[in-house]
Order: structure tokens, then sequence, then C-alpha cells
């Protein structure tokens, strides 16, 4: 598997631990190596774990290196994603559920996966997606974090750290849709979708293990902010400083050094 890549810092701001990379390979190579350790380790303690994958191109070296590890019975492991665009065609390339099965679930066939469909009630799938989260505690979310702190698509107008949902429909801000046009996955602000379906931050937070990638420059106010910034829905992201089980991973670029 080659050396394992070393944080150029390694600090902890409250609970959150926090790893610096040299750069983006660097961060996910070791980032889906940690998550493969745990991934194996609770493998060797119980019978199924249930994981929670973001979609987005941040999340690209950390799920090569998953998929790429022989050694993981995805057999035995439950597979989620945390949000989905309302109002895209079931065959456009921007839908996550799509991203995700080309850059993992195709590849490493996990035993189950349950994907978000926006297509039909709104209201029928929120109950349809909450019940099958809430059937069995979630052990690990592998999560990125949004130029505007957001985690998920809990935008700072719409993130509640009390939220009594698992998952629900959001308006999406104007600073997430530029973020998906600035990623390369639409031509302009207008295609983006205005809302989507969003599992909430309580549900996120309620996996026993979290780890979050966030590389590169367009990054860097959100790191900050997440490490340095008050504990509010301001920047949804600092609520990762509360969890005891999360692990931030940042490149040179998105760190600031």
């Amino acid at each position: 598997m080659g050396l394992q890549p070393q944080p150029v810092k390694a600090e902890t701001v409250d609970h959150l631990k926090v790893n610096v990379y040299a750069n983006r390979q660097d961060l996910g190579m070791s980032a889906g190596r940690a998550a493969a350790a745990r991934i194996k380790e609770l493998l060797g303690k119980k019978a199924g774990i249930r994981m929670i994958f973001a979609a987005a191109p941040s999340q690209n070296e950390f799920l090569d290196t998953l998929a790429a590890d022989p050694e993981i019975d995805w057999s035995r492991i439950t597979a989620f994603h945390m949000d989905e665009y309302i109002g895209l065609p079931n065959d456009a390339p921007q839908k996550f559920s799509r991203f995700l099965c080309e850059r993992l679930f195709d590849k490493v066939k996990p035993g189950t996966v349950h994907l978000i469909d926006s297509s039909s009630s709104i209201e029928a799938e929120c109950k349809r997606y909450g019940d099958l989260i809430r059937e069995a505690p979630i052990d690990i979310v592998c999560l990125g974090i949004g130029e505007n702190g957001h985690i998920a698509f809990n935008d700072p107008p719409v993130a509640d750290f009390n939220d009594p949902h698992v998952i629900k429909a959001v308006e999406l801000d104007d600073a997430c849709r530029q973020q998906q046009v600035n990623d390369g996955c639409f031509p302009s602000f207008g295609d983006v979708p205005t809302h989507a379906l969003t599992l909430t931050i309580p549900t996120m937070m309620s996996g026993s293990y979290l780890y979050c990638m966030v590389p590169g420059p367009t990054k860097r106010n959100a790191v900050v902010r997440t490490l340095s910034g008050d504990i509010s829905t301001e920047c949804p992201s600092t609520v990762l400083r509360r969890h005891p089980e999360c692990t931030l991973y940042v490149d040179r670029d998105s760190y600031g050094e």
C-alpha cells in the first residue's frame, strides 16, 4: 500500500481532531486508510455496519482509497448518502446517487445501498428514508464541508443543531448553488437546482465516527470559520467541534499554511 502520508500539522480544537496534509492526495489517502481501518475494526466486533457517504469532488481521493482496499468486507456494510437534488432527471450526471454509485458503490458492491429518491413525493420519501436511517445506529459518517460551512445541504439559513427531523427538504442558498458551479458540476448558476433533500445535522452527528475531508483553496474560509468561529448555525460545520470522534482532514490549501 506504500508509505502512510504523515500530517504536516495536527491539532485538536475543542473535541475536533485536525490533521493537515501537504496536498489533497495525501489527505485523501490518509483519511481513506483511517476509515478503512475503522471499518475493519468494527466488522471484527459486529455482524454489519452502517455508513453514510457524501457525494462531492472533495471526496474523490478518499473514496478511491476506500475502493482500493481489498480487505474490506463490503457485503456486511449498509450504505446511505446524505443529500440529493430535487428536480433533476433520474439520468442527470449531477445526481449524488449516480456520483456515489460510479465512484464507489458499483465498484465495491455494499451488501445494501439505500439511495435517496427525490423524483416523486418528497413527504413520502422523507418518511421512507428516515425510517431506514432510524432502524439502527449509524457507525461511520464520511462528509465534507461546503464553502458556506454547510454539512450535507444544511446551509446556514436552514441548519438546526436540534433539528427534529432525520431528513428534510431545503432551499439551497446562493453560496451553496454557486459552489456547485465552482466545482464544475453545473455549467451555470441558473442550472443548479434550488431545492434538495438532506439528512439533518443531528442525523449526521449521531454517527459513532465521523471522517471529514476538506481539500482545496476554495474551502479555506470555511475551514478557518469551522476552527475559530463561534459554534453556531451561521457556520454549521462548527458543530463538528462537539463530536467526540470526528477527525477533520485538510490540506495546506484549505488550512491556510
